[in-house]
Parts: structure tokens; sequence; C-alpha cells
């Protein structure tokens, strides 16, 4: 093996990460719902947010990999209240998105082996399996276990979305039934905030491309180039940005204008999905597509929980050891496993909550994008002053074009926000 492809190797991996944490819920949830419900209509939002999000994703491998320090390190740099908002962000998004995507999970894993028939008088049954299941995964095999797990079914859904987009394109769009109305977009804000605020994932995660490039670093004692950095980043954000556009697809050829709606509770929508594949791949594939969208599912929800609990084990481990003693806990502190715990615990009880009302599922996850997608101006606006300050060597800073992307993607984020909140103050 020559030196360029082994060194891609050894890069490989955060970048992965990232797009198997996106592909979940914005994709098999969100970008299907809005094929299915709008057809196309709603495709200029799913390639707007992954084009005007790019950079503040982008700006947490770059300043990882020039500085050798996660992206919360450079909050700190901002001043102790840049930490602490974080913190209070973190606080506020991590029980919801992690219990919207645990949700999904549980429901794809219902369908695949039907495990809410076990205990019928145990609805949880599925979603307490996940969760004990990621979390035992993360407490004895941490990033090594979860760079394995995604790489594997990573490719697996990558195929199996490709096979499927392809013979959807050949059979061509259903016939819409008589008297079909296309709804207008406008009186959808909701589910439009909601599409973009996952799309491909909520920006506060941004943080988190630098702690796993931080750990990769570790576990292979390879040190890449930016160049090789950004590359590796790259190649996983288009891919997951690409597929979003399948999954639209899927929706808008399979269902729209058939009168059918999204059905509300986890394992009727897991079923629902895997029926898009199967109708055109084939009833023998049903299996196979099922494993594989939970699989990718279950990827996502492990990256989910590393992700968060990564995250609130530095920013605790800043907010509350002194220097030299945070500098020394980088990754090796006890706060991992605490933080752990706590996600489970809050995400299980929304979860618990949620699942009295008929329409729990689709709430949960509405609201948990919606939160996401508020959050992600002040997130956005943080990360450029950060990737551009001083910690940072000036060949390694954004180039003019991606600070003029930054400034619109700014622009958008926080337009569509106040727009959002000013049809909430209508009556």
């Amino acid at each position: 093996m020559n030196s360029r492809l082994q060194n891609f190797f050894r890069t490989l991996g955060p970048g992965i990460l990232f797009a198997s944490t996106a592909i979940g819920v914005s994709h098999l949830v969100q970008s299907t719902r809005a094929g299915a419900a709008y057809g196309f209509a709603l495709l200029w939002a799913v390639v707007a947010a992954n084009v005007f999000k790019y950079p503040f994703f982008e700006y947490g491998s770059r300043y990882a990999s020039a500085t050798g320090e996660s992206l919360i390190d450079g909050y700190q740099r901002l001043g102790k209240w840049m930490l602490w908002l974080y913190f209070l962000i973190t606080l506020c998004s991590m029980f919801f998105v992690s219990a919207a995507v645990g949700a999904v999970t549980a429901g794809f894993f219902d369908n695949l082996l039907g495990i809410s028939t076990w205990m019928p008088g145990f609805k949880l049954l599925p979603i307490t399996i996940v969760f004990v299941v990621c979390i035992g995964i993360l407490a004895f095999g941490k990033y090594g276990g979860l760079d394995a797990i995604i790489k594997l079914i990573g490719g697996v859904l990558l195929l199996s979305t490709l096979v499927a987009f392809a013979l959807t394109l050949f059979h061509g769009p259903v016939e819409r039934v008589q008297g079909f109305v296309t709804p207008d977009i406008w009186d959808g804000i909701p589910f439009l905030i909601a599409l973009m605020g996952w799309m491909p994932t909520a920006v506060d995660l941004s943080t988190w491309n630098s702690l796993w490039t931080i750990e990769r670093i570790k576990q292979t004692g390879y040190r890449p180039t930016l160049k090789q950095t950004l590359f590796e980043f790259n190649l996983g954000y288009w891919i997951s940005a690409g597929l979003s556009i399948c999954f639209v697809t899927l929706g808008a050829y399979l269902i729209y204008g058939t009168g059918q709606s999204m059905p509300n509770g986890g394992a009727a929508f897991a079923s629902w999905v895997i029926e898009l594949y199967t109708a055109t791949i084939g009833d023998w594939s049903n299996i196979i597509i099922a494993a594989a969208a939970f699989s990718i599912m279950f990827g996502t929800a492990i990256g989910v929980f590393d992700g968060f609990s990564r995250a609130l084990e530095r920013t605790t481990e800043l907010l509350f050891l002194n220097k030299k003693e945070a500098t020394e806990a980088l990754g090796n502190s006890k706060f991992y496993m605490g933080s752990l715990f706590v996600i489970g615990l809050g995400a299980y009880s929304i979860i618990a909550y949620f699942s009295n009302d008929p329409k729990g599922f689709s709430k949960l996850v509405d609201l948990a994008t919606t939160l996401s997608f508020l959050i992600a101006p002040v997130i956005a606006v943080v990360n450029l002053i950060v990737v551009c300050g001083p910690n940072v060597p000036q060949e390694a800073r954004p180039s003019l074009g991606m600070k003029i992307l930054s400034w619109a993607g700014i622009i958008f984020l926080t337009g569509f926000a106040v727009f959002y909140l000013y049809t909430l103050s209508k009556p």
C-alpha cells in the first residue's frame, strides 16, 4: 500500500462518522417526509441547508487540525461566557436530540425484530434495549468500537440507497390520485424549519467533528495535514448531502400525490420507509433493507450519545477544572461516563412522556429539529470568529470565498429563524 493511501486510511473516520450521524433522522425521516408531502417543492431547502451550513461544520475539522485542540477549547478562548453559553445550549438540546434519534432507532429495531410483541405490556422495551446497548458499547469500546461499526453499516446503507434511487428513477413517479392538490409550502413553515434544522444535522454538533478528529489522531498516532483532514471531512459531508436528495426523490416518486401520509409511531414509520425501498428493489430485499436501515439509525444513535458525551465532558472539564487539570484530563476524565448515563436517563424520560401521545413520534422529531435550527445562528457566528482567531495560523484560516459563504449562511439561518418566530407570533 503506497504512503498516500495508507495516510488516507489513517485519517479516515471522523468524516464518515459525521455522515453516519447526519444520515439518520434528517434523511430517513425528514427528507422522506418532505418528498412524500411536497414532492420536489422543498428540494431547494434541502440543498440550501446543506450548502449554507457547510462552513460551520468544516470549521470544526479545520480548527482541530490547525490547533490540535477542540472547537470547545476555542470557545473558551473567547471567554468563559461563551463556554457557559455553549454548556447551556448543549443542556437544552441534548436530551431532545438524543430522544428523537433514540425513538427513530427503536422504531426500526422494532420493525426488524418485532421487539414490542415480546412484552406487550412494556411498550418502551425497544427503546430500553437500544439505550442499554448504545451506552454499553461506548462505555467499553469507546471511539474504537464506534469507528469500526460506523464504517461497516454506513457502506451497506449507502449501497442500498443508491440502488433504490436508481431503480426509482428508472420506474418513474407513481400516478397521482384524481383531484390531488399540491400543498402550499408556506402553510407548512413549522415543517420547513424542522426539515432544515437537521439538514444535514444541527450546527451546534460541529464541535463533535473537532473532538472526533482529535480522538482519531490519538487512536492512530498519525496527525494528518490540514488538506488531508478536510478532504476526509468533505468526503463524508458531500456523500451525506447527496443522499439527502436521494431520500427526497424516494418520497416524491413513491408517495407524493397518492393520498398516503406518514404514519405516527416509530415502528409504523419504519415499516413505511422500508416499503419505499422494497417497492423498487423487490420484496426479496425487505430483510436486507430493514437491517441496513436499523443499522444506520443504530450507528446514528451511538454517534449522538458519544458526541454529546464528549462535548459535555470537555465543556465540564474546562469549566470546573483548573487549566493544568483540564489539559491533562482531555479525553481521560470520568466525566464521559457520567455524561453518558445522564443523557441516556434524560432522553429516556422524554420518550416515555411523548409515548402517551398518539402523535408523539412526529412531535418529538419536529421539536428537536426546530430547536436545533433556532440555535444554529449563534453557533455559526461563534465558529467563524474562532476559526479566524489568533490561535489559528494564518495559512490555516478560511479563504475569502469561505468567509463570504459563511456570512451568507449566517444571514440565511438568522433570516429563517426570525421569520419562523414571527409566524408564531401571528394569531
